[in-house]
């Protein structure tokens, strides 16, 4: 009987990895994963029951398997953790004008987003990019509302399969001092933001309409007046990069320079928060709260 379910299971898990390897979601990711993961422990119990490997009953080599998975794929995710704070690259690098001219991918997905910029009064400011390692960039377009009060950073992060995700991220600054950022980033961060931020990660958010209107709504919630923004990105963001690596060192969740060479950029502690907030991100979606 579950041969039946496993066959279809099967099936829909390699139909929604092939749609996901044009549209690199991670949304559809989400699924995915739990999909593979208890796919994993039902088949190897099921291959146990035939084969009578173990003398254990379907319940317990299924639980068995599913945490054996858990704790393989933990692993994995603390070796690559490790390997990003033993890494040469910087945690936040440093931005350059992006003058080559292929700040928007073309792409059909991608042009609507840009259509709906244009339709709702966001003008281009600059376009931003900055390696990530490997000869991978990470190429940013920045827009601002008309008012200029709302700056929206729409980033384009390569994959392996050679798609692209885009990610938003929205800013606007206040009389009282404060900044305001609302994002929908799926990468683990696990570190700390300047004390004058007021950050919310959404990375289940998607749309860019409706991450707007919500980046709208936390302003109007918190009573605050929006100023225009003054400062080109390029000088706000490399600004931004060195204010993050500043607060972080300070904070804990970087080691000091001197001692990065011989044990690596993240302290335990930051390395279990990144490590933490990844397993947050890839099966539910949810962004860690520091």
């Amino acid at each position: 009987m579950l041969t039946l379910f496993l066959a279809p299971a099967a099936a829909l898990l390699l139909l929604l990895f092939y749609i996901n390897l044009r549209l690199a979601s991670p949304l559809l990711a989400i699924p995915i994963r739990w999909l593979r993961w208890i796919l994993f422990a039902l088949f190897l119990a099921e291959t146990n029951g035939r084969f009578d490997w173990i003398d254990r009953p379907f319940w317990v080599v299924a639980t068995g398997a599913f945490l054996g998975w858990f704790l393989a794929e933990s692993g994995f995710n603390w070796l690559r953790v490790s390997a990003i704070s033993l890494s040469p690259l910087p945690l936040f690098p440093k931005f350059t004008a992006n003058t080559s001219g292929d700040e928007w991918p073309v792409q059909e997905r991608l042009l609507r987003v840009r259509d709906w910029l244009r339709d709702h009064r966001f003008t281009p400011v600059q376009a931003l990019k900055a390696e990530v390692g490997g000869g991978i960039w990470l190429r940013v377009s920045v827009y601002q509302s008309a008012d200029r009060t709302m700056r929206l950073q729409v980033a384009f992060l390569p994959q392996d399969s050679g798609a692209i995700t885009v990610c938003y991220s929205l800013s606007t600054e206040t009389q009282s001092g404060r900044r305001y950022v609302t994002d929908n980033f799926f990468l683990p961060f696990g570190g700390f933001y300047p004390e004058n931020w007021h950050v919310d990660r959404s990375p289940r958010r998607r749309a860019l309409p409706k991450l707007v209107a919500y980046h709208q709504r936390r302003i109007a919630r918190a009573g605050e007046t929006a100023v225009a923004w003054e400062t080109e990105p390029l000088d706000d963001l490399n600004r931004q990069q060195q204010a993050m690596e500043q607060v972080n060192t300070e904070l804990g969740f970087l080691l000091p320079h001197a001692e990065r060479e011989e044990h690596g950029k993240i302290t335990p502690e930051g390395r279990f928060r990144i490590w933490k907030e990844a397993w947050l991100l890839d099966y539910l979606g949810i962004a860690g709260r520091y």
